[in-house]
């Protein structure tokens, strides 16, 4: 029971956060009341738990913070040199663990308010999507710049909110991913400095001593790893990323 009336209350959730409203009008048409709690049918219970589970990918990206984590961690991949290592598994692996540590407090509010609400049936699933928009939105809405609301307001000809929550989830969700995107290119490039000068210092000291032959890669590498280790890098970048969204 716990199964089927969470499969209805993500599926509804999903259709609104996209659609930006309340729950879709064909909600009420398929419908089908059962005794005086007026669940879902058990059929369409199974069928909108298996769209969410098969949109759970997109779902990460578009509304957690998953997107700026597994760029900057690309990002480190390419300034180091070793394009292959970390493997993208471990990378998105990685990703997927401090979303979740990141997402831990939005998704405690949203089962808090609205999913163990509609589970005992004190709240209706109107109610229940309600409550569970408002701690997305908050996170979604602390990550995002207003520039990037305001392109996307002015790309549809709408009126400019006068308030956060009369800001549609059509316009909130490419805003976040655009501005998490630019916040993953800015840490990217900070993360190439040091090792970028590397470069530079050993392809010059290569040059004036006129070992044109070898590869400067050869050389590099091994120093920018040494960097990268003694400063505790994975240390200071995972702390650095999770703060980021505090």
């Amino acid at each position: 029971m716990m199964v089927r009336a969470f499969g209805s209350t993500a599926g509804l959730l999903f259709f609104q956060l996209v659609m930006g409203g309340s729950s879709p009008s064909w909600a009420a048409e398929i419908t089908i009341r059962v005794g005086e709690k007026g669940d879902l049918s058990p059929a369409l219970q199974i069928l909108l738990l298996l769209t969410v589970l098969s949109l759970a990918p997109a779902l990460v990206m578009m509304l957690t913070s998953f997107t700026r984590i597994v760029v900057v961690l690309s990002l480190l991949r390419q300034a180091i040199g070793t394009h292959q290592l970390p493997p993208g598994q471990i990378l998105i692996a990685l990703s997927l663990f401090l979303t979740v540590f990141i997402m831990a407090p939005v998704w405690t509010r949203v089962n808090q308010e609205a999913l163990q609400p509609y589970l005992s049936h004190q709240i209706s699933h109107e109610e229940a999507l309600s409550r569970a928009t408002v701690p997305v939105r908050e996170f979604m809405l602390r990550q995002t710049r207003e520039k990037d609301i305001l392109l996307f307001v002015d790309l549809g000809k709408m009126e400019r909110p006068q308030e956060p929550s009369d800001i549609p989830m059509s316009v909130l969700i490419p805003a976040f991913m655009i501005s998490e995107l630019k916040t993953a290119f800015q840490i990217g490039f900070l993360l190439h400095i040091p090792f970028v000068i590397l470069d530079l210092v050993v392809s010059s000291l290569l040059l004036s001593m006129g070992m044109l032959m070898l590869p400067p890669v050869m050389i590099s590498l091994p120093l920018k790893l040494m960097l990268f280790v003694l400063v505790d890098g994975w240390n200071l970048l995972v702390g650095s990323l999770v703060r980021s969204f505090m």
